[in-house]
């Protein structure tokens, strides 16, 4: 059974994703809240396995609450967002954003990729994924590295252009046709060669050419 907590200032979103969620067996909506500072302070008290946190919210908003969430506490955030709401989603990424859902996503696919946070993946859809890299695009600086192909095989292009679509493991495995042990096997290499600690930094060094610090 996966807990989760949804935070979001609208009443209305947040009892109608609770009634959404609370129909998937798998599920199970242990709370609600309005901001991200009750966020913060249920997860530590409950614990539960994701937070699904609206962006903009009072008081403390879901990028704030992403960080302190990664700090305090092992829920994983999983940040619901508008298209308007680009220039907040690489702070979030910082903070240890696990992903991210369009407000207007289908409930089969927000059930589905709350289980891919769950099980330690990162959802960034490719509506996001452009406008993210959109938004990176300019805001270049020429001190920083740059990306360089030469480091990498095909191969590990490839799975770092697709990680950079926000697809899982099991999804690369089956779009280029290896398995997910060997896709795991390219993503220790690739992690090897930047000094990268996760995917969610792969995706932004593939499309920005490198990390903040």
């Amino acid at each position: 059974m996966i807990k989760i907590l949804i935070a979001d200032d609208n009443s209305f979103v947040r009892e109608g994703m609770k009634i959404i969620l609370n129909t998937y067996e798998d599920f199970q909506v242990v709370g609600t809240v309005e901001n991200g500072e009750e966020a913060v302070a249920f997860c530590q008290t409950h614990e539960p396995d994701i937070a699904l946190l609206d962006i903009r919210m009072p008081v403390m908003n879901g990028v704030e609450a992403t960080k302190l969430l990664t700090e305090r506490t092992k829920t994983k955030p999983l940040i619901l967002t508008t298209f308007d709401d680009d220039e907040y989603i690489l702070d979030a990424i910082k903070n240890g954003a696990k992903g991210y859902l369009l407000k207007n996503t289908d409930p089969e696919r927000i059930r589905d990729a709350i289980k891919s946070v769950y099980y330690g993946h990162t959802i960034m859809p490719d509506t996001v994924m452009e406008k993210l890299k959109g938004n990176l695009g300019s805001n270049k600086d020429e001190n920083r590295p740059v990306f360089d192909k030469s480091l990498f095989t095909e191969r590990e292009l490839d799975i770092m252009a697709l990680i950079a679509k926000g697809l899982s493991n099991k999804e690369i495995s089956k779009q280029l046709f290896i398995s997910e042990g060997t896709v795991a096997n390219y993503i220790t290499s690739i992690l090897g060669k930047t000094s990268l600690e996760h995917r969610t930094q792969i995706a932004i060094y593939y499309l920005k050419g490198h990390v903040d610090s």
